[in-house]
């Protein structure tokens, strides 16, 4: 699909991919398409950030280039690196066959053909189906001074190879940054894009999530998930559940083969919403209950 030329045309193009926008993600998202800058995601984890990329990449028919940041994430792993064996290899056949001479080789070696390249250097390559999507995902977890490299990268969708020169993508990649703000990111990384939350989603617009994605779910249970979770994020919780985990409770519970929620099922799954200990144990049994009955209660007042 080529790009789209409206914002309409973006929030189209985004549930042609089962991805449920409001209008501002899809008004930002067309912003960095058509002005080709990067897009910074922030927001809690599980809310839908990388899953934008991934929708890109399908709906638009372009390749998509994965880069999982991590603590410790440096040049080699993230752009290219060169194969050293290949090179030792390349190295003691000319000396065992003494045909060339020092700088002849010093070239040779330090070619294309010996050179790995990682996620951005791939980035920046043709490509007949259009310029790829780049995901940069969780940068966050990565320190100042891999942000500090990326700036050429986002400011000219270019890097600089000591031995070779400067790489240049001759049509810049499609560029979505995600972080789950467990740090700060830097201003000047920030500058060089545009900027969108991505909050928790309102009932209505959850629900419509959850009946896109797992749509096979009984109308009141997909009621009744929605509303559970909602108010749980009410709660005091170390880590409140994101939407791919009302998906993953959405879907276990349809496996179960529950019409309805009750208090025991909703105890038994409670390890498909929260993910830490202390959080199950304040909600199970008594607590889980009241909050059901609460749910119960807003859904018939609401009908």
């Amino acid at each position: 699909m080529i790009q789209p030329a409206s914002v309409d045309e973006t929030l189209a193009l985004l549930k042609a991919g089962n991805y449920v926008a409001d209008r501002s993600l899809a008004t930002a998202l067309y912003l960095a398409l058509t002005l080709k800058r990067p897009l910074f995601l922030e927001g809690e984890a599980g809310v839908g950030k990388t899953e934008i990329a991934k929708v890109l990449a399908t709906t638009m028919s372009r390749r998509l280039v994965r880069l999982q940041c991590y603590e410790g994430l440096d040049v080699g792993s993230a752009v290219y690196e060169w194969n050293y064996a290949r090179q030792m290899i390349e190295i003691r056949l000319a000396e065992a066959m003494g045909d060339a001479s020092r700088d002849t080789l010093g070239t040779d070696i330090f070619s294309e053909r010996f050179l790995i390249k990682r996620p951005l250097l791939q980035a920046l390559e043709p490509d007949t189906a259009g310029p790829p999507v780049l995901l940069i995902d969780e940068l966050d977890r990565t320190d100042e001074a891999f942000e500090a490299f990326l700036l050429e990268v986002l400011a000219d969708f270019q890097v600089t190879i000591p031995e070779l020169g400067t790489v240049k993508a001759e049509h810049p990649p499609i560029v979505i940054i995600t972080s789950n703000r467990t740090r700060e990111i830097h201003d000047a990384l920030k500058r060089r894009c545009l900027y969108h939350w991505i909050g928790y989603p309102n009932a209505e617009r959850e629900l419509t999530i959850v009946r896109t994605k797992v749509p096979g779910i009984a109308k009141r249970l997909s009621q009744e998930v929605v509303s559970f979770v909602q108010a749980l994020r009410k709660e005091d919780l170390f880590k409140v559940p994101g939407v791919a985990e009302t998906l993953d409770w959405a879907m276990a519970l349809s496996e179960l083969d529950v019409a309805a929620l009750d208090p025991a099922t909703v105890s038994d799954t409670l390890g498909v919403l929260l993910k830490y200990q202390d959080d199950i144990a304040r909600m199970e049994g008594t607590r889980a209950k009241q909050l059901l009955d609460e749910v119960r209660a807003g859904l018939r007042a609401a009908e």
